[in-house]
């Protein structure tokens, strides 16, 4: 009998699907990756292959397709391509874990898949809840599903929490990206090189001006009130550049909990396939002689449009945090393709807002229909 916990990763070539496999390497007496997915990276996708031999890849790009099965010919390992075959191969019966850490809208619907399935969640993929809170918390409810964060932020929280005991204030915290101390003259001649300068975190592009853009939070935010059931005025974000602290919980009584760690993904991935058991790794730890300075500020928001917006959707409801995602996954990408300047990435998704139509439905035929309309829209913006 196989006791080894066995991981489906969404996204196994982005930023967190590779720390997760040096978790599964480090700790591979008790978890293995069984399947393997991404997008267009289909030469990682093939050296992980090869390396950790899964029982399936998916390459959902059906441009590479034969090239990934040409390559893993030699091993017994199954090749499928398609969207279609993300959603399937979650439901294996042999998958215990899905990390979810497909970036964007193209992760929801093979996490409610997974949900549908039975499976475990470890959640990286914040769109999942920012475009579709209301479905996949009814989802997890009716499949009695755990979902655990694999957000540093949202961890952090989970790791804070007391049973029992009510949460007045969520202190979410972030890096403030690169940006932070420019004023909205100096944004407007900003860069994509400029931007993808992150100075705490390794991520990814997306996420990365993201974060510059303050969107990356406002995401955080809609998240948090999903993960933890606390309303918007119970979340405050607290600029934090050195990244140690992760995130703090507020009790009623006044009292703070915060955790704290060093700016290092594993942790919290491992935190979630391990929970509510902690072990041994070899992640360095924080040397408090050796830091200076823990310092605090307020974000600014008018500097930073794209966090006031998320609260507003968020206060909204319905499908605008959705309409939010969309116009900003296109509005991203055509900063990262130099087609718009930094600023404009806001005013874009403002638009959106105003323009597309809202609705109140939770169903997931609605988002589906928002996501395209709004992607649609945000592109004759360009």
């Amino acid at each position: 009998m196989n006791e080894k916990k066995r991981i489906a990763i969404l996204g196994s070539t982005g930023s967190i699907g590779t720390q997760a496999l040096e978790v599964i390497e480090e700790q591979s007496h008790l978890y293995e990756a069984h399947v393997l997915t991404a997008n267009n990276s289909a030469d990682l996708l093939i050296e992980q292959a090869r390396k950790h031999h899964p029982a399936a890849v998916v390459i959902a790009n059906e441009i590479y397709y034969q090239k990934v099965k040409d390559a893993l010919n030699d091993l017994p390992i199954k090749v499928y391509t398609g969207s279609v075959a993300l959603c399937q191969v979650v439901e294996d019966d042999n998958v215990d874990i899905v990390l979810a850490s497909m970036v964007g809208f193209a992760g929801l619907r093979p996490t409610i898949s997974a949900i549908k399935a039975g499976k475990m969640i470890a959640l990286a993929n914040k769109e999942t809840l920012v475009v579709a809170g209301e479905l996949i918390n009814r989802l997890i409810t009716e499949y009695k599903v755990p979902l655990l964060p694999v957000d540093s932020e949202h961890s952090a929280i989970f790791q804070c929490l007391e049973p029992g005991n009510r949460i007045e204030k969520i202190l979410l915290t972030c890096s403030g990206g690169p940006f932070r101390k420019m004023s909205t003259e100096e944004l407007v001649h900003v860069t994509k090189a400029h931007a993808l300068a992150h100075p705490t975190w390794n991520m990814g592009a997306k996420i990365t001006i993201d974060s510059a853009t303050l969107m990356n939070k406002g995401f955080e935010v809609i998240e948090a009130k999903w993960l933890f059931g606390v309303q918007p005025e119970q979340i405050q974000v607290v600029i934090h550049p050195q990244s140690v602290i992760h995130s703090m919980v507020q009790f009623e009584d006044g009292a703070v909990k915060a955790q704290l760690g060093v700016p290092d993904m594993r942790l919290p991935i491992q935190y979630a396939f391990s929970y509510p058991k902690r072990l041994k790794a070899s992640f360095d730890r924080v040397d408090f002689f050796k830091m200076k300075d823990l310092t605090f500020e307020q974000p600014d928001v008018k500097r930073f449009r794209c966090l006031a917006l998320a609260y507003e959707a968020l206060d909204k409801g319905g499908n605008m945090p959705c309409i939010v995602n969309a116009a900003n996954e296109i509005a991203n990408r055509a900063f990262i393709d130099d087609k718009i300047s930094f600023n404009r990435i806001s005013e874009i998704i403002e638009q959106s807002m105003s323009h597309i139509a809202f609705s109140n439905d939770s169903s997931l035929e609605t988002y589906l229909l928002t996501d395209k309309e709004t992607r649609e829209y945000a592109k004759t913006l360009l």
